[in-house]
């Protein structure tokens, strides 16, 4: 193929897919929209030190997560305090994305307790994002975890 010769016809071609390429590039440029993230509403809290709290509607939660610090691809429990509704939570990545983990949660005396783990990242530090959804409300919790 690079022992062709460039014919008409040839030119032709490559001009028309520059062109078509081009104006595509121009298209999806000027069409462009900014998209907000869909947890622009969420209230949000590090958990740095075991624990945070969120001011919710009337009252406060109060998470925390055992062990601390968190390792990976060890069992992680995340309580949730001074609630009586089941949350429902996933885990992702912020850095890296890793997927959705679930968190199972089970009501013990006021507190629901979720356990999940996280795998091991190819950096040393890794952040993670807890996202609870409760009644009408959304928290997201970050942590980090360290090799």
């Amino acid at each position: 193929m690079a022992a062709e010769k460039l014919t008409k016809a040839r030119l032709i071609q490559i001009l028309f897919l520059m062109a078509v390429l081009i104006t595509a590039f121009v298209w999806r440029t000027v069409t462009y929209e900014q998209s907000t993230p869909q947890d622009e509403g969420a209230v949000r809290c590090q958990i740095s030190e075991e624990s945070c709290l969120v001011e919710g509607q009337g009252d406060v939660l109060a998470m925390s997560l055992k062990p601390f610090p968190v390792k990976a691809n060890s069992e992680i429990t995340l309580q949730i305090s001074n609630t009586n509704v089941k949350p429902v939570a996933t885990v992702a990545g912020v850095e890296m994305y890793m997927g959705e983990i679930p968190v199972i949660f089970e009501q013990q005396g006021n507190n629901w307790l979720g356990k999940f783990s996280v795998p091991d990242c190819v950096h040393e530090k890794m952040t993670w994002e807890i996202t609870i959804k409760q009644s009408n409300e959304t928290v997201i919790a970050e942590f980090t975890v360290e090799k």
